[in-house]
């Protein structure tokens, strides 16, 4: 049988002959300069030629080093391809989507078996990264975006959807409300009427604290006070004040869309359109390319067009 040539000692042998140093191959492939400088010698005494010569503090290839050079380091780029190109077969369906914490707990887990059933065979891992951020440093395939899209220029920006704003409170608070004024006939009571009555529920963080005044510029009513209110810097938190029956809040329909459906939260009056913030899915260019991207694209707009 013959003898095989290691091929960390090949890896070692193409990165110091590109680098023109062991040093500074050693941290390419993350290894001691002791390992790359044993895997020369190891190489160089199998074949009984020597491959460098010293220069300075650099080394270069002398004419043997030269010619091996030009037949492995091509063998060498085709092993290496082939690797990738199966390992990206493998797992070409894993996914890393994208999302603040408020929607993968509110939105996207309510709809993961709807997923599942939708494309089976992707993978979806989620991140909750919350600033803006370079999508490939992160390791992110996909960001489902609430905010601003002109913070995201440098990538393929698709709107899903508009961020509707609602009123939300407890049914029960709407219970006490209607036993405190039989005159209603069982009509639900005008979101003025409500405030006069409960604490505002407010959440301050960047995406959320211009809510009420949006709201209210709509409805023509004043913007109650924080200070006379509920204020909380998580929207997580601010929903469960509210499902405990402390007070109305103000936030995005597509947040508590589920909530209103299992009866923890009612709507109260109309919706009112946001017009600083909206939806959006955002990717590298390059990625719409691939199946498993384009099925959570098309999956996003069954959600956000209320077909799914």
């Amino acid at each position: 049988m013959r003898k095989l040539v290691p091929l960390k000692s090949i890896y070692a042998f193409v990165a110091v002959a590109e680098m023109g140093s062991m040093t500074e191959a050693a941290a390419v492939l993350s290894v001691s300069h002791s390992a790359i400088s044993q895997s020369i010698k190891m190489l160089e005494t199998q074949l009984g030629v020597v491959l460098f010569r010293r220069v300075g503090r650099r080394v270069e290839l002398n004419n043997d080093g030269r010619r091996y050079y030009r037949k492995v380091a091509p063998a060498l780029t085709q092993i290496v391809e082939a690797s990738e190109s199966l390992a990206r077969r493998r797992h070409g369906n894993r996914l890393t989507l994208n999302m603040v914490n408020t929607l993968a707990l509110h939105w996207w887990i309510p709809r993961v078996s709807d997923f599942q059933q939708y494309a089976p065979d992707i993978d979806v891992r989620i991140s909750n990264i919350i600033h803006t951020f370079d999508l490939e440093l992160e390791g992110v395939d996909v960001a489902l975006l609430h905010g601003d899209v002109n913070d995201w220029q440098d990538y393929y920006c698709e709107k899903l959807g508009d961020d509707q704003l609602i009123m939300v409170c407890s049914p029960y608070l709407l219970e006490e409300a209607a036993q405190r004024n039989p005159l209603s006939n069982g009509s639900p009571p005008s979101p003025d009427t409500l405030l006069a009555r409960y604490p505002a529920i407010f959440a301050t963080n960047p995406r959320r604290q211009n809510d009420w005044q949006i709201w209210c510029e709509a409805y023509l009513l004043p913007v109650p006070s924080q200070q006379k209110n509920l204020s909380f810097t998580s929207s997580l938190h601010a929903l469960q004040a509210t499902v405990r029956r402390l007070g109305v809040l103000i936030t995005h329909k597509q947040f508590v869309r589920d909530d209103i459906q299992h009866g923890m939260l009612v709507q109260i009056g109309e919706a009112v359109l946001n017009p600083y913030q909206a939806f959006y899915f955002v990717c590298r260019p390059e990625k719409l390319r691939e199946e498993s991207i384009i099925a959570l694209r098309n999956w996003f707009h069954r959600q956000f067009s209320g077909q799914g």
